[in-house]
């Protein structure tokens, strides 16, 4: 078997893998179940390769992940359920009727796309999809999204038919408000708190009730993101590697002394930190 710029060589590797005695062992075991979490986390590298600005990782992801389309359509096949060339049907046609703009007749290209065209579309999709057993607005939103991915798309399906604030300033107060109901239940719990060593502390029985309550702020917090059109996912990588360059900092200043952060303390490795984000400002 040799490489090949071919959709349909990918395909024959696949085949093969999966081809019982000849096949690989651990490819012959997996399943539609046992794949998808591979499929989320390679839609994950694409997503870091292209935040870091890596072409070549770039390349690899979008590999790694067309490997789960064809992982996934092989399994299919084996069923008599669909295969890849299936998929790729499924996929063209979809961007050809929601397209019309582009890909239909001379009048439907003169009419242009007209605001709200696409959801309109869309919504007529899931109209003929829809079953007696499963109308609910909401029941399109897949379960298996990110949290604040999942909690924005719920939010702006319930905001189409008018479920929604106004503006974006009573959606703040909300926030106050549940930051303040999280914090109630929350200092109780905190063994390091004060009221917890005056003997002012639940017998755990709460540890639900603060899951929720946080819960409820970042879904509040989903929907500030929302309406300031910011993807949450994005925004909190850009946190992460945020943290992450600035603790390197702090490492790196505490080697040039011959320390490592568990050789120093809170005090100087916070003056250190202190240190790296006014650099930070400066340099915006």
């Amino acid at each position: 078997m040799t490489p090949s710029n071919d959709i349909a060589r990918l395909i024959e590797i696949m085949t093969a893998l999966r081809t019982p005695v000849t096949g690989c062992p651990w490819d012959l075991e997996q399943t539609f179940a046992t794949i998808a979490p591979y499929t989320i986390e390679e839609a994950y590298e694409v997503a870091d390769a292209i935040a870091r600005d890596s072409m070549p990782d770039l390349k690899d992801e979008l590999g790694d992940l067309l490997l789960q389309v064809v992982y996934h359509s092989r399994i299919a096949e084996e069923q008599g359920a669909f295969a890849f060339g299936d998929v790729v049907e499924a996929v063209t046609s979809k961007m050809i009727r929601r397209h019309p703009h582009v890909f239909g007749d001379e009048t439907a290209r003169a009419a242009g796309a007209p605001k709200g065209f696409w959801d309109d579309i869309k919504a007529k999709e899931k109209s003929a999809k829809a079953t007696e057993a499963n109308t609910s607005l909401l029941a399109e939103v897949p379960v298996t999204l990110p949290g604040l991915t999942r909690a924005i798309k719920l939010q702006s399906k319930a905001a189409k038919v008018g479920f929604d604030w106004p503006d974006i300033a009573p959606v703040f107060a909300k926030l106050q408000e549940e930051i303040r109901e999280f914090e109630e239940v929350a200092k109780l719990a905190d063994p390091r708190g004060q009221a917890f060593a005056a003997g002012v502390h639940d017998d755990g029985t709460s540890a639900t009730k603060i899951k929720e309550e946080f819960g409820d702020i970042l879904f509040v917090m989903a929907n500030i993101a929302r309406h300031l059109e910011i993807d949450p996912e994005t925004a909190l990588r850009g946190a992460n590697q945020k943290f992450t360059r600035r603790f390197a900092y702090i490492e790196q200043r505490l080697a040039e002394h011959g320390k490592t952060p568990a050789q120093s303390d809170l005090a100087e490795m916070d003056a250190l930190w202190d240190e790296i984000r006014a650099a930070d400002r400066d340099a915006t």
